[in-house]
């Protein structure tokens, strides 16, 4: 009884001694772990980027609307949605914020910013996927509001020069093409429709500009090439002068040309979105370690 008592205590005590130096080894892991450096500053460094990007965006829709004379006219504002200067202004302040929650929240280590950036993250990502998804599903939908908007476009014209820049460059820089579904579709806008040579209209029964096919040898846009070409007298051939292919089926073809690129691009942002909600979490993570260890 004696020689067992005995034999127990050794191994008694050199259970303590190993559950001792495990312990002493967890106080040194946790006395020696931190905030990882190399998380906080990328994701710092990410979103001053994205903040000095939402700033300019924001920055150049303020300047646009400032240029229109929009703030004190507020009666221009008649459709929000197709106003380009506009869809700068929430754009710019959507990656300013965005932008603002994850590099302050990173910076001072604060997870409620953190927080929040992860949830405005994560609430963007779903939002596209479900536009994505939806769009889709209802393509004839899409087709005949994009189908309005042009519209919208086009008989305004000549009245908002941020839409007329925006649809020169859909024609000219873009797709290559002319109105919805041809060149007759100029004949909505008051300046370009046939009864308009009545009151003086130069660009009567003609087209803009961006609607006209460049040549080899130009230099300089010639700005009258619209001019006339949609009259009965008409002698030119127009096939060889402006772009007869509608903007509607332009963008159709181009979209099923670039399909994997849109896809790709697609995949990219949402990948970059998961890969910034996973970092803020981890970053949270290690912070509440660190006050935990602190009490």
């Amino acid at each position: 009884g004696v020689g067992a008592t005995s034999s127990a205590r050794p191994s008694a005590s050199g259970e303590s001694r190993s559950s001792a130096a495990a312990a002493k080894r967890r106080r040194r892991y946790r006395d020696t772990s931190e905030v990882s450096c190399c998380l906080k500053y990328v994701i710092f460094g990410f979103n001053v980027i994205f903040w000095l990007l939402g700033l300019g965006i924001l920055a150049i829709g303020v300047w646009a609307w400032a240029e229109k004379d929009t703030f004190n006219n507020l009666s221009r504002l008649t459709n929000l949605a197709l106003d380009p200067a506009f869809i700068f202004i929430w754009a710019g302040a959507l990656t300013f914020i965005i932008g603002f929650t994850g590099c302050v929240g990173a910076l001072r280590e604060n997870t409620a910013l953190l927080a929040g950036y992860a949830i405005f993250l994560a609430i963007l990502l779903l939002i596209e996927m479900t536009c994505g998804i939806l769009g889709f599903i209802f393509k004839d939908w899409i087709k005949s509001q994009a189908t309005s908007g042009f519209q919208a476009f086009i008989v305004s014209y000549r009245d908002d020069p941020d839409q007329q820049n925006l649809i020169d460059w859909i024609q000219e820089g873009w797709l290559q093409c002319c109105g919805i579904e041809g060149p007759e579709d100029w004949d909505k806008n008051i300046y370009f429709n046939c009864s308009s040579a009545v009151v003086g209209s130069r660009e009567a029964c003609g087209v803009p500009f961006s609607c006209c096919k460049p040549k080899d040898d130009e230099i300089i846009k010639n700005k009258q090439c619209g001019y006339d070409v949609r009259k009965n007298e008409y002698t030119g051939e127009l096939h060889k002068i402006v772009n007869e292919k509608g903007c509607m089926a332009a963008g159709e073809e181009w979209l099923e040309n670039n399909l994997l690129l849109v896809a790709g691009v697609a995949v990219g942002i949402a990948f970059l979105q998961i890969l910034g909600i996973c970092f803020a979490q981890n970053l949270r993570a290690d912070i509440f370690a660190q006050k935990a260890k602190w009490g």
